[in-house]
């Protein structure tokens, strides 16, 4: 690993002049569960490690009946899943972040680290970019795709998002501010994510010298179930290969407006717009349920080795509403 500076700012201020300092040059270090891989792999090689850890107002977590949820960017995912006014008005929010990786993980893994996780494909993680290209042509697409995008893979960039989180949060409408040498700024988790167009770009709107400060959640609506629903290839410590949540607003017992979000399928959050359609109006029942599922994977163009994700994806889906339909949340 390269040698590098380590600064432990005691205010936002300090950590935000600090990343300037060495604009392009700097990494956030919270919990390290995903940066400190990345530099021992030598894909990300800073000359700075900005620590946000002893910062007080990214440690806090607070809600007020009007304002909703307000979660410092280096609360941990074992304090965010823990805490009372979570776990009351976002169950599947709290249930999310309950089933994140492994506690070591958890314990240390932060809400902006999990929100700004680099991608799990491997030709990324072996040093070949976002966009691995050779003699003009996709590795990703010619070699082992088996964990790639089934949505949203038109183009060169075939990762998933990696965030189990994001979806559900997308769902509640969440947002996420951010700090740096421009000043402060808020935007929609959902805009939050992108697809690069070319190895300059990254997967987040994430500016040189930003930082997650907060994540922001929408007070509680009346009569709104929601759920979240991962599919692993085995027990809790492995990746995800398709996650769905599904915030569901109801009129008695018909949907009256359906959010629908994957994940681990495209590589940014996939709003199914085709099954959140598929609801308009219906009771949540199997068949319901299905015919959503059967929806939401409409448009996939599965590469070819991952067409089992399409499945996978429809079955997350599908239990997710059932699992929303069972129990009525604000």
């Amino acid at each position: 690993m390269k040698a590098f500076e380590y600064a432990s700012p005691r205010s936002l201020r300090q950590a935000v002049e600090l990343l300037a300092e060495r604009r392009g040059r700097s990494e956030v270090l919270a919990g390290g569960t995903d940066l400190l891989a990345l530099m021992k792999d030598g894909v990300r090689s800073p000359d700075r490690l900005v620590s946000v850890r002893a910062v007080p107002e990214l440690q806090r977590i607070s809600f007020e009946p009007g304002e909703g949820l307000r979660v410092g960017g280096a609360v941990t995912l074992t304090d965010f899943a823990a805490h009372s006014d979570l776990r009351r008005h976002y169950p599947a929010a709290a249930w999310a972040a309950a089933h994140a990786a492994g506690p070591q993980i958890r314990n240390l893994g932060t809400i902006g680290g999990n929100l700004c996780q680099r991608p799990r494909c491997w030709y990324y993680r072996l040093g070949y970019g976002l966009l691995p290209r050779r003699n003009g042509e996709s590795m990703i697409r010619s070699g082992d795709n088996r964990y790639h995008a089934i949505l949203g893979n038109a183009g060169d960039a075939l990762f998933v998002a990696p965030s189990t989180l994001a979806p559900i949060l997308i769902a509640l409408g969440g947002r996420v501010a951010l700090a740096g040498p421009g000043g402060e700024r808020e935007v929609a988790l959902a805009d939050f994510f992108r697809t690069p167009a070319s190895e300059d770009e990254r997967e987040h709107d994430l500016g040189e010298g930003e930082v997650v400060t907060a994540l922001r959640l929408p007070p509680p609506a009346a009569g709104v179930r929601t759920a979240s629903y991962e599919v692993r290839p085995g027990k809790s410590l492995d990746w995800s290969l398709a996650t769905a949540a599904v915030a569901l607003a109801m009129d008695g017992e018909r949907v009256r407006q359906a959010t629908v979000v994957l994940g681990q399928v495209a590589p940014t959050p996939w709003r199914a717009e085709g099954a959140e359609a598929a609801l308009a109006g219906e009771r949540v029942t199997e068949e319901v349920a299905a015919r959503s599922a059967e929806a939401a994977v409409a448009g996939a163009e599965p590469l070819s080795m991952n067409r089992y994700k399409v499945q996978l994806a429809r079955a997350a889906v599908r239990r997710a509403l059932l699992r929303a339909a069972e129990r009525k949340e604000a």
